[in-house]
């Protein structure tokens, strides 16, 4: 029996901050821990909804798709914002793997026939509600049927990457590639690059 089987919480207050793009809340709540004793505490979630994310391997060349797209929270915490990620989306009501082929065909123009669920994770549980569904699929060229680069209508500018695997996890040592789902991902087709040839 774990110790925090008899710890107890009770959401006291949930209030809206800002629901401007996503929704940050202001949570209070009360905490009985381990040792009995009782605290109140407040802190603040962002909330944006589930998404999926997927990593797309072409064994024959033993390359990946990945993606580059701007984005303004690692600019304004003095990166150059450019980031290097697998395809990724918001489920937006739909099932993870109906989401994220709706998001890789608007990214990078791929249209994916079999799709594999891995596994699902929280990238930021202190702060963000977020559950992100990783994916895998083997890719071949014939399978890109249109250019990709993202929804127009969302503001999306996506450059579409192909990138021979060896050559990705060097880039995640050296800094080039920083995005968590996207090392995670590569590091996960590094040890299963049989599988996914097979």
């Amino acid at each position: 029996m774990s110790k925090f089987e008899t710890v107890k919480i009770e959401i006291l207050k949930d209030e809206t901050l800002s629901d401007n793009w996503y929704h940050l809340r202001n949570i209070t709540y009360r905490y009985t821990d381990s040792r009995r004793e009782t605290k109140i505490h407040k802190r603040e979630a962002y909330d944006r909804g589930n998404g999926a994310t997927i990593l797309l391997y072409d064994p024959r060349r033993d390359t990946v798709v990945l993606v580059r797209q701007f984005r303004v929270p690692t600019y304004v915490n003095g990166y150059h914002g450019w980031l290097l990620e697998t395809p990724a989306g918001l489920l937006d009501g739909e099932n993870p793997a109906e989401a994220i082929r709706r998001e890789v065909m608007e990214e990078t123009g791929y249209l994916l026939k079999d799709v594999r669920f891995l596994f699902k994770s929280f990238m930021s549980p202190g702060s963000v509600t977020e559950i992100v569904h990783f994916f895998a699929a083997v890719i071949d060229s014939s399978d890109q049927a249109e250019e990709g680069g993202g929804a127009a209508h969302e503001g999306e500018d996506i450059e579409v990457v192909e990138i021979p695997l060896t050559d990705a996890m060097k880039m995640i040592e050296n800094g080039d590639i920083c995005d968590g789902k996207t090392i995670m991902l590569l590091q996960w087709a590094a040890l299963n690059r049989t599988s996914l040839s097979a």
